[in-house]
């Protein structure tokens, strides 16, 4: 791909979503754009090319925008976040607001849907120790298709036997064929919702806990520190912030600040 055909969905995609895309990932937006062409008739990238320099229809930009920043997830992706979770931010957040306390969570960037699925199942695993707490799930992203792939609750054999281990799967999911349908006594825990981390986060009210792992990364420092500290409006002040292993918030905002001994674990400031 020629740089400047390459620039003109890299222009697109940061005025649109944020994402910063490089020239050396040209291989990635090529094979994921293949089922975008496809689906609208389009012979070759080439003239998708065409189509962006002049004026793509809307259901095409967000075509491309969806195939682009959906990113990989699993059950339980990398355990000791939901771990820190119930040891760790359940107590502090019930100590913090007492026994019978409603504890409002915000999956953003949530994909389809595992992580926040991966919460409600640890709540029913929890119910009796957390007994009088109610929970409250909110999971966002950016995608409109992975979100309804997310609300439908239907996962392939390969998605669930990634994380999600063999006795939780069958109590909380039934089988058709090789698909895998969560429970609705789950899927009723969450509420998703289409939403651009680059908007005003005011529409959410606040939260007990943001879990943003794993997709700042795609964003620049400017980026990545305005998305926190609105994010640190969003929180209260006993409240917390998990991240993925590879990213922090340091050099980027002074809105929030690790918890002594939790990495990935973030604290209002």
């Amino acid at each position: 791909m020629k740089p400047q055909d390459f620039d003109v969905y890299k222009n697109m995609l940061y005025a649109k979503s944020g994402y910063v895309i490089t020239i050396d990932k040209a291989y990635l937006l090529e094979s994921r754009l293949a089922p975008v062409i496809k689906k609208h008739g389009i012979a070759n990238m080439d003239l998708l090319t065409m189509k962006m320099r002049s004026n793509p229809p809307t259901a095409l930009v967000d075509d491309i925008v969806d195939a682009m920043t959906t990113n990989e997830t699993m059950f339980f992706r990398d355990q000791k976040p939901f771990d820190k979770f119930r040891d760790v931010i359940v107590p502090g957040i019930i100590k913090a607001k007492g026994p019978n306390c409603t504890i409002r969570i915000w999956s953003a960037a949530c994909s389809s849907g595992q992580e926040p699925y991966t919460l409600g199942i640890m709540m029913k695993e929890n119910a009796l120790k957390w007994a009088g707490v109610k929970f409250e799930i909110i999971a966002t992203d950016l995608s409109r298709e992975i979100l309804d792939q997310a609300k439908a609750g239907k996962y392939s054999q390969f998605e669930v036997q990634r994380g999600m281990p063999i006795m939780m799967l069958v109590k909380y999911f039934t089988q058709t064929g090789e698909t895998w349908t969560i429970k609705d006594d789950i899927k009723n825990m969450v509420q998703f919702r289409q939403f651009n981390l680059l908007d005003p986060m005011e529409q959410f009210g606040t939260f007990d806990v943001i879990f943003c792992r794993n997709v700042l990364i795609y964003f620049d420092q400017q980026t990545k520190g305005k998305i926190l500290e609105k994010m640190a409006k969003r929180v209260h002040k006993h409240g917390y912030l998990l991240m993925g292993g590879a990213e922090t918030v340091l050099g980027i905002t002074q809105a929030f600040k690790p918890l002594e001994g939790e990495r990935g674990v973030y604290i209002p400031a």
